[in-house]
């Protein structure tokens, strides 16, 4: 059942008979629920202009980009996922060499959120419908530029929290009572003298999940690529679809 809100508008008009221009203001917002059921007839001409659109509509969504030999949910695991990883693996994949081209440098780790993966993908053909699944909204990627200090923050924050938040371009390694036993970025331990380019999303940049670190920068760089676009891309590049579980972020056994 879809609800739409029907708005009435009043407005207060002051109108002053001398050189002032006319004061507009709201005075009034009123709003009525109408419930939109089956028991309403469609408009037949309505349906007929929408027909072509959403025809060429549902052709552009049932493209076939590429193929997965297996389903893949975020729920299959609980530190890092098959379908997180190839998330995490695909910015850090297309956005290198732009970001190359942009800045004369390299990206160092890629994070994500493990909440923004809304959806499956299922096994067979992957669509330009299953981007959009697992990906609905609009978030952009950017890249930040942090210290190595805020980067033993965004390791503290993954050990605390315990989630499969995709990531790629790091290893993070915990004891059995959840304690950090490793944390390598690059293969390469955390040097607080350095600094890291991180690329993630408009979203968790701004503080979104929690991640404030991601905001202790003064160098946020917009890619202009929406994510959703990115994938799309990217299983148009792959073909195949077959990530794997491996050992970025796991945690030891007593």
């Amino acid at each position: 059942m879809k609800l739409f809100l029907k708005a009435s508008c009043i407005f207060a008009v002051s109108i002053f008979y001398s050189c002032k221009d006319q004061a507009l203001a709201v005075a009034k917002i009123e709003g009525e629920e109408i419930q939109v059921t089956d028991t309403i007839s469609s408009n037949a001409e309505l349906d007929q202009f929408i027909a072509p659109y959403a025809e060429h509509i549902n052709k552009e969504m049932s493209t076939t980009l590429a193929y997965a030999p297996k389903s893949l949910s975020k729920s299959d695991a609980k530190y890092n996922t098959a379908i997180g990883n190839m998330e995490a693996d695909a910015v850090m994949e297309m956005l290198t060499p732009i970001f190359v081209s942009r800045m004369n440098d390299s990206l160092d780790v890629v994070l994500l959120n493990y909440g923004g993966i809304r959806a499956s993908i299922n096994k067979g053909d992957v669509t330009t419908k299953t981007a959009y699944n697992i990906m609905p909204f609009e978030n952009e990627a950017v890249v930040v530029k942090l210290s190595g200090k805020t980067m033993q923050e965004l390791f503290q924050y993954l050990a605390k929290n315990q989630t499969a938040h995709p990531l790629a371009g790091a290893q993070l390694i915990l004891n059995a009572d959840g304690s950090i036993q490793k944390s390598l970025i690059q293969k390469k331990p955390i040097d607080t003298n350095l600094t890291y380019y991180v690329a993630t999303n408009d979203y968790l940049q701004l503080g979104g999940d929690h991640m404030d670190f991601l905001a202790k920068t003064d160098t946020v760089i917009n890619m202009n690529y929406k994510l959703r676009n990115l994938f799309i891309d990217y299983f148009k590049k792959k073909d195949t679809i077959a990530p794997v579980r491996d050992q970025r972020f796991i945690k030891l056994e007593k």
